[in-house]
C-alpha cells in the first residue's frame, strides 16, 4: 500500500480532519522524494538533517512543525517505528497578525467585481471565516431567516455558528438562484464537482490587493483578523469575539486587542480629568 492510502486509512480511523490529512500525506511524501528513500530506509538522522535544512532554508517554525507532526505521525501511528522519539517541536515566535483599516478594508472590497469573487472575499471578511471555511461552505449551513450559518467541522473538529452580514443576505440569495444551487450543493463550486480551491481564493485576494493599490502583505487569514479586529473596534466584547472565531481559549482572542485601533483604549486616566491646578508636582 502506497505512503498516501497508510496515512488516509489510519487519519480516518483516529478521526483526523481531511485537511489535516492531505497536508501529513503532502509532508511525508516530500520528504521521501527529497531523500530519495523509501520509508523503511529512512533513519532518524534523516529526519533531524531535514529539519535542520528547514531551520537553515529559514522556514517558519510552523512550517517545521508541520513535518515533524507529518512524519511522527507517519512513523510512530503508521509504522510503529520510533524515529522521532526526543525530538522536540519548534518553539514557534508569536506575531501580531497583518490586518487591514476599516478605510483599507472599503478599498479593497471596493475593487471586487465578479460576483463569485466578491462574495467569498465579503463573506470571509464579513463572518471571519478561515479560507478552508468559506470554501467548504454549502448551500445548507446558511439559515437566511434567522441571519447566521453554522461552520461544520472547523478547526479542532468544531462546528461554530457565524453572523451573515446583513448586507450580504441578498446578495448571496440570488447567487444560489443564478446558479441552481441546491440544498446539498457548495457554496462555491469549483471544477469537478468539487468546492472553489484554497488557491484560487488567494490568488483573487491578492489581485484585489494589488487593484486597490495596498501594500500591506494580506492573506485570507487577513481578513479573518480584519473581522475580530474590527468587532473590537466596534465595541464588541472579547468574549463576543471569541465565540465567533471560534477560539477555545480567552489568550488567542486578546491578541487582536494589540492590533486594535487606539479608539478602542480611548478611555482617560482619571488624572486627566482632574481640573487644572488641583494636583500639583
Amino acid at each position: 500500500m502506497e505512503t498516501t492510502e497508510l496515512i488516509q486509512r489510519e487519519g480516518l480511523r483516529r478521526g483526523l480532519r481531511t485537511e489535516t490529512i492531505k497536508t501529513y500525506a503532502y509532508a511525508v511524501g516530500k520528504f521521501l522524494r527529497t531523500y530519495r528513500k523509501q520509508p523503511h530506509e529512512v533513519t532518524k538522522e534523516d529526519i533531524e538533517a531535514h529539519l535542520i535544512q528547514l531551520i537553515r532554508w529559514n522556514r517558519s517554525g510552523s512550517t517545521i512543525n508541520v513535518y515533524l507532526h507529518a512524519l511522527r505521525f507517519f512513523y510512530e501511528q503508521v509504522l510503529g517505528k520510533n524515529l522521532t522519539v526526543n525530538i522536540p517541536n519548534i518553539k514557534v515566535r508569536k506575531r501580531l497578525p497583518e490586518c487591514l483599516t476599516q478605510e483599507e478594508m472599503s478599498r479593497f472590497l471596493g475593487v471586487l467585481s465578479q460576483t463569485k469573487h466578491k462574495l467569498i472575499l465579503v463573506l470571509t471578511y464579513g463572518s471571519g471565516f478561515r479560507v478552508s471555511e468559506v470554501i467548504n461552505l454549502k448551500v445548507k449551513d446558511l439559515d437566511f431567516q434567522a441571519g447566521y450559518g453554522w461552520v461544520r467541522n472547523g478547526k479542532g473538529g468544531k462546528d461554530r455558528l457565524f453572523v451573515i452580514p446583513d448586507k450580504l443576505k441578498e446578495e448571496l440569495q440570488q447567487w444560489i438562484s443564478s446558479q441552481n444551487l441546491s440544498w446539498e450543493d457548495w457554496l462555491f463550486p469549483g471544477y469537478n464537482h468539487n468546492h472553489y480551491s484554497d488557491s484560487s481564493a488567494r490568488k483573487i485576494l491578492e489581485e484585489a490587493r494589488q487593484k486597490a493599490e495596498l501594500l500591506k502583505h494580506i492573506t485570507p487569514h487577513s481578513l479573518r483578523h480584519s473581522f475580530a479586529t474590527h468587532l473590537l473596534e466596534n465595541g464588541y466584547s472579547l468574549i463576543e469575539v471569541k465565540e465567533l472565531l471560534g477560539h477555545s481559549r480567552l489568550e488567542t482572542t486578546m491578541i487582536y486587542a494589540h492590533t486594535a485601533h487606539p479608539k478602542l483604549t480611548a478611555v482617560k486616566s482619571p488624572y486627566d480629568c482632574l481640573k487644572s491646578g488641583e494636583v500639583k508636582i
